[in-house]
């Protein structure tokens, strides 16, 4: 490796003018047209940044450059998303307190990001775990509450025995708790609620105006989850108790041949004493209690359940009889935790009938049949009295009509659970008096800091905070007696879910972000991050900014217009990188082996941004030895006046392709583009400041570093960053010949290369005379010859 090109004293030098400059602080300028570019903070782990963190990261940064390039003023910020499980998970590991780990995490952190050159606004900076920061996660709380969209209820929730502590749906992962893996569990608690069901028509229809990828926004309507159906009620047979049912199937009624309930339902116990075995129930439900929703609802697995001996439903649309099952395949969370079963139209019902040796009705024909199990299409009605013949389609608003139902809505989206019982997060601002009941903290008040008289905030299922006593030192807002706090804290969530709004006002001590700042930069024009945040971040980021809407704070619906997810760096092998594989990589390690400057280029040109890639350290030095030719190139480069046509019209078409690329996050090309264009210009010398200025403004954009050294070798007084985006010449980045592939009946079969002006019966004449192409067509005749100008060209025989 040339020595010449020392990458660890140039990138020190310009990462330390750059601070010193200012020259990445947000100007907001009246004249300039505004963006804001936001990468998802990460959470600071005790491991430090892995290879993967830097992906979008550079990529936003190659954006943003290029923007100020073309006078926009930029809001780049960057912070930490410091509270949660993760981090006090790993202050118990180390046995230290979680403020002092987060705060040492946060610095190492910082470290690296800022090794990488990115042009963050670091005068922006948050942390979620400051007070300055979560008095206005608090004040949110407020919010909600004030809005009708907070409240407590005792609940069935998600309970995670290793964590000790609840959580929500969507850190429950097939079954497993996200962060420890371990298996959760159902129990019934007092918890905070955020109620999201509220806008979930809305969350929902919202997704058809975002330029988001089509699997993250098919995730969210997968986990809103609407459906369309009927609400119908079923008597029971000899007493007042009616058991009420959510089916998108009223179509089927004739054919519920039984019911079943889940073991949460509430009618289980109202109707103990008639219950004739209560006691093989009581047992039913405990083993219940400890399977996981994934458990429960798995389609394969074998169906258990037990009759309410003594207890029949009467069926509304023929007046039948009918038994009723308790079974934990039904969820009390979904529906009205109660459903009629159509074993003939259903095909878990199917499965459970065949078990049990219960009757099967079927009510519905349709030309396509499933001799082996349930026919769960529409069709047409049979067995159904006066429906039949009827389409069922048609038949479930009469039906519905004729047994005195409902037609209705329901989603499968369920509240926010936001009540966390551990010790680092921020406390909920809710005060409990004995006379005056659950009363909301006043925002003068605020924050509500978390106590650091705890000894030990070690998981035992209780909030530690319960053990402070400075903490619950605090009177009624109302009356003035003694009272105690709220000593659960909020999820990690609610301080990541509104993050963006506090980068572009941190310091404001007076609202959480001023009006003329969110008018200014929101809502946000790219984010960038991971597919994980599909159902979690994501959806309430979107609840939040719905929420603020509402209330006046800002005028528009989404958060997030434009959305990226960059792909998974992988190990070498292929496989997710983590410490138990041996294959994570330090960037730490490869930016002082190979710079910088070189990790960058690497990561943008492995391959298409949202795709899944595998490191490969031989990449990386390929990327060095690019920039090494470039260094060697420019150390002895003296402007002159020559002038190259062949290499002006390449360089306008680069200027043109590297910019398109940019926009669209196409980094791998625009990286080939320029490596193309180099490869030409390195083999001239004595040219103007055109060629060669352009080039190191391009270049400045994926390896900022070298291309500030290179310019100012060049004599240049002024940082490259306040260089403009050279402009392209259309008619000279106009391609005049393009290799055009042809196809004979759609199959690929040569590429030539012609004029782009080329006429159509030219082109003709020229394919048809190409040899491979006659041994297709000698013999038969061309029935359509399709030409797409510039782009394809296919013979139909």
């Amino acid at each position: 490796m040339n020595q010449s090109y020392n990458h660890r004293e140039i990138e020190k030098k310009w990462q330390d003018k750059w601070s010193e400059s200012q020259i990445f602080k947000t100007q907001i300028d009246a004249d300039k047209k505004k963006k804001y570019v936001l990468d998802m903070f990460p959470y600071p782990s005790g491991a430090g940044l892995h290879v993967g963190h830097p992906e979008g990261y550079t990529a936003t940064d190659i954006y943003c450059r290029y923007l100020r390039f073309n006078n926009f003023s930029v809001m780049h910020p960057m912070g930490w998303d410091a509270y949660g499980l993760p981090a006090e998970n790993y202050a118990i590991k180390m046995g230290v307190h979680p403020k002092d780990s987060t705060k040492k995490n946060i610095e190492n952190f910082t470290k690296q990001v800022k090794s990488f050159g990115f042009s963050y606004d670091w005068d922006r900076e948050i942390n979620t775990s400051s007070p300055e920061y979560y008095k206005w996660s608090q004040w949110f709380f407020l919010l909600l509450y004030k809005s009708g969209l907070a409240y407590k209820k005792k609940a069935p929730v998600n309970w995670c025995d290793s964590c000790k502590t609840v959580l929500a749906n969507e850190q429950v992962v097939d079954g497993k708790c996200e962060r420890c893996s371990r298996e959760v569990v159902k129990k019934d608690l007092e918890q905070w609620f955020f109620k999201v069901t509220a806008y979930a028509e809305e969350l929902l229809n919202g997704l058809d105006n975002l330029k988001w990828p089509e699997a993250l926004k098919a995730m969210q309507r997968n986990w809103i989850g609407k459906s369309e159906g009927a609400l119908i009620k079923f008597q029971i047979t000899n007493d007042k108790c009616q058991i009420e049912v959510f089916t998108t199937r009223p179509d089927t009624l004739y054919g519920a041949t039984y019911m079943v309930v889940a073991p949460e339902h509430k009618l289980v116990n109202e109707l103990k004493d008639k219950i004739e075995n209560f006691d093989e129930i009581l047992l039913y439900i405990e083993k219940t209690k400890k399977k996981s929703e994934l458990e429960r609802t798995e389609l394969n697995k074998n169906k258990t359940g037990v009759l309410l001996k003594g207890i029949n439903a009467i069926n509304p649309v023929n007046q039948k009889e009918i038994p009723v099952y308790i079974s934990d395949y039904v969820l009390s969370t979904y529906g009205t935790g109660a459903i009629m079963c159509v074993p003939a139209h259903d095909e878990r019902d199917f499965e459970f009938a065949k078990k049990f040796k219960l009757e099967i009705i079927k009510v519905i024909e349709s030309s396509i049949e499933n001799a082996d199990g349930a026919m769960e299409l529409s069709g047409v009605m049979i067995n159904s009295e006066e429906f039949n013949g009827m389409s069922s389609d048609e038949a479930k608003e009469k039906i519905t009509k004729k047994v005195g139902g409902t037609l209705t809505t329901q989603y499968k989206i369920r509240d926010w659970l936001v009540s966390r019982q551990r010790y680092w997060g921020a406390p909920i601002p809710i005060i409990y008096c004995d006379v005056c009941g659950t009363v909301p903290v006043p925002e003068g008040d605020l924050p509500v800091l978390l106590p650091e008289d705890i000894s030990d905030f070690r998981p035992t299922g209780k909030s530690p905070l319960e053990s402070s006593i400075s903490f619950h030192s605090v009177k009624c807002p109302i009356c003035g007696k003694d009272a105690r706090r709220e000593y659960d804290t909020m999820d990690g969530f609610v301080d990541n879910s509104w993050y963006y709004y506090r980068y572009l006002d941190p310091k404001n001590e007076n609202e959480f972000c001023s009006k003329q700042n969110i008018e200014d930069f929101m809502p946000v024009d790219c984010y960038v991050g991971g597919a994980e945040h599909a159902v979690g971040h994501l959806i309430y980021s979107r609840f939040f900014t719905k929420v603020l809407r509402d209330n006046k704070y800002l005028d528009f619906d989404e958060p997030f217009p434009r959305l990226i997810n960059q792909g998974l760096i992988m190990g070498s092998d292929g496989q997710k990188m983590s410490k138990s594989r041996g294959n994570v990589v330090n960037p730490d390690d490869v930016i002082n082996e190979f710079g910088a400057d070189s990790f960058r280029l690497y990561e943008m040109f492995m391959g298409p941004l949202v795709d899944s890639k595998p490191w490969n350290t031989d990449g990386i030095r390929g990327q060095r030895r690019f920039l090494d030719k470039i260094f060697q190139y420019f150390e002895n480069f003296k402007y002159g006046k020559e002038s190259n046509d062949e290499l002006l019209s390449l360089l306008h078409k680069t200027i043109k392709k590297v910019g398109n690329d940019i926009e669209n996050f196409r980094l791998n090309t625009a990286i080939s583009a320029l490596m193309i264009y180099f490869r030409e210009l390195s083999k001239q010398n004595n040219l103007s400041k055109e060629y060669v200025d352009s080039f190191l403004i391009m270049l400045s954009c994926f390896a900022p570093h070298i291309s500030e050294e290179l310019w100012e070798k060049l004599g240049n007084k002024d940082l490259i960053e306040k260089e403009s985006w050279p402009k392209h010449d259309d008619k000279l980045a106009k391609d005049e010949k393009v290799n055009l592939p042809i196809q004979v009946n759609g199959k690929f079969r040569d590429m030539i290369e012609v004029d782009v002006e080329i006429s159509e019966d030219d082109l003709r004449a020229l394919v048809l005379s190409q040899e491979k192409i006659k041994k297709y067509v000698d013999t038969k005749e061309v029935s359509k010859f399709i030409y797409v100008k510039g782009k394809i060209c296919n013979i139909i025989t």
